[in-house]
């Protein structure tokens, strides 16, 4: 077996090891990435932008948002139930975050808001060629951190697996892994830093320790590799479990997620379950955590949103109501092809037909009870919607002559949670007490969104990766110079 020592180890080659990496190696530490993948990146080359609270950026465009008020918002959404000594200090590091970003070379458009009643906390990241918010803008940031690490003198070992965290009297001394086609190699830190990307690759995963079920209730995305293996080498050496979760989101399943024929779709129109009543005000369907939170309580985890003829030409003629950041970079023009495609593939996500009552035997939906809630909700846009009270610019009635269904049910950009850390990402163990020399960041420690996501400060993904691998990376140099 051959044998390196470093003083760290960063384990995964996405945006929270590279920034933990890039910090270890700018404060002289020497560092050693290892990536199992053949490239850099993970779930970073699928992202678009990170949050910060009053940078630079915001200040110049008069965006007001103050770190104290961003802070009661993100608790006050989790209702207190994620970690507020973390969630305090990586917003207050954001900003800092995003000015050290932009000195290495990465571009910021303007700060956006995820929809209109967000805040404008996303600093979407310029790409080298593409537009602002397509998504995988964030992988030029993988490319700028990668090249300071390189001039830094930090290494960095693809297609490298770790097999196991080596312990010896309690405190973490470096790990085994396996290069490809050159066999184990024993590694030994003064610290070894966990950023693995979670388990969103992994249906195992997913349905022994979270409520859902992938392929079945759950349609996420699945970045290649994140099998968990990191979290499942943290609690071999005694790390405690944090809650697990998704990231929920909703989309059409199978479709891969805001696909084209979801557009006209993802507006607030007619929202229906399987008994063919309404259970929500369609008008939240811009906060996708909402939306999905009131998905997931109907029979079977589904939902189906329900348009004319007479809506699809208003949106093709006057455009959609709601944009986010994501569907702001995609049109209406291209809609009826891919809408025939759907169609044509006949996977169960995309129904027309010529009547209600056709419609509703196609979504399997009792003909008069769905006929039922649409003659009420037709009555209701040329009036007051009694039963959610919704925005009457949204009201809009469903006269045919074809109609159209479109399914969605939950979905999720990645996972959340595994590794039980502090507030300065070490790592804890049964007891509370820190696993010395032993760290995690990004979506394996992810414990600021409880439950839920905080759209209403978007960036956070990214965000916390970033920042994260960032505390991680100050608290092991802080140790190991104490140690010495």
């Amino acid at each position: 077996m051959n044998k390196h020592k470093v003083q760290a180890i960063v384990i995964g080659g996405g945006a929270a090891g590279l920034s933990a990496a890039v910090t270890l190696a700018e404060a002289k530490i020497s560092v050693c990435v290892l990536e199992k993948m053949n490239k850099l990146g993970g779930c970073t080359n699928l992202a678009v932008g990170l949050l910060g609270v009053e940078t630079d950026l915001q200040k110049k465009h008069l965006i007001d948002l103050t770190r104290e008020r961003a802070f009661q918002k993100f608790m006050d959404y989790t209702h207190w139930r994620a970690n507020a000594l973390l969630v305090r200090k990586y917003l207050y590091k954001s900003a800092q975050t995003i000015s050290w970003l932009g000195k290495m070379g990465v571009e910021f458009a303007l700060p956006s808001k995820y929809f209109p009643g967000s805040e404008a906390t996303w600093h979407l990241i310029k790409p080298k060629n593409g537009q602002v918010g397509a998504l995988g803008a964030a992988s030029t940031m993988i490319r700028t951190l990668h090249s300071r690490l390189k001039d830094l003198g930090g290494q960095i070992s693809l297609n490298t697996t770790v097999k196991s965290l080596k312990i010896e009297s309690g405190k973490i001394i470096g790990v085994v892994a396996e290069k490809e086609d050159k066999g184990l190699l024993e590694l030994e830190a003064e610290c070894v830093i966990v950023c693995t990307g979670g388990f969103g690759d992994s249906p195992e995963f997913i349905k022994e320790y979270t409520e859902y079920e992938y392929d079945k209730d759950l349609f996420s995305y699945r970045v290649p590799g994140l099998k968990g293996e990191g979290i499942k080498m943290a609690w071999a050496v005694g790390a405690a479990k944090s809650k697990m979760d998704m990231e929920l989101v909703f989309f059409a399943p199978h479709t891969g997620g805001y696909a084209p024929v979801e557009l006209p779709f993802r507006q607030p129109n007619l929202l229906v379950n399987l008994a063919g009543e309404r259970f929500m005000n369609e008008s939240i369907i811009e906060n996708p955590v909402f939306s999905v939170n009131a998905i997931a309580r109907q029979k079977n985890r589904m939902a189906f949103s329900i348009i004319d003829d007479s809506i699809l030409e208003g949106y093709e003629k006057n455009g959609l109501d709601l944009v986010n950041v994501v569907t702001a970079n995609m049109s209406m023009e291209n809609f009826k092809e891919a809408m025939q495609i759907e169609l044509l593939k006949n996977r169960g996500v995309l129904y027309q037909a010529d009547n209600i009552a056709e419609l509703a035997d196609k979504l399997n939906i009792n003909a008069n009870k769905l006929q039922k809630t649409i003659s009420e909700y037709n009555s209701a846009c040329y009036s007051k919607d009694e039963l959610f009270d919704k925005n009457s610019k949204y009201l809009k009635p469903l006269l045919g002559p074809k109609f159209y269904a479109l399914k969605f049910a939950p979905s999720a950009y990645g996972s959340l949670g595994g590794i039980k850390t502090n507030h300065n990402m070490e790592v804890l163990d049964n007891s509370e007490n820190v696993i010395p020399g032993l760290y995690a960041a990004g979506t394996d420690a992810n414990s600021i969104c409880d439950p839920d996501y905080v759209f209403i400060l978007p960036g956070n993904s990214l965000g916390f990766a970033v920042n994260s691998g960032i505390i991680a990376a100050e608290t092991a140099i802080e140790n190991i110079r104490s140690e010495k």
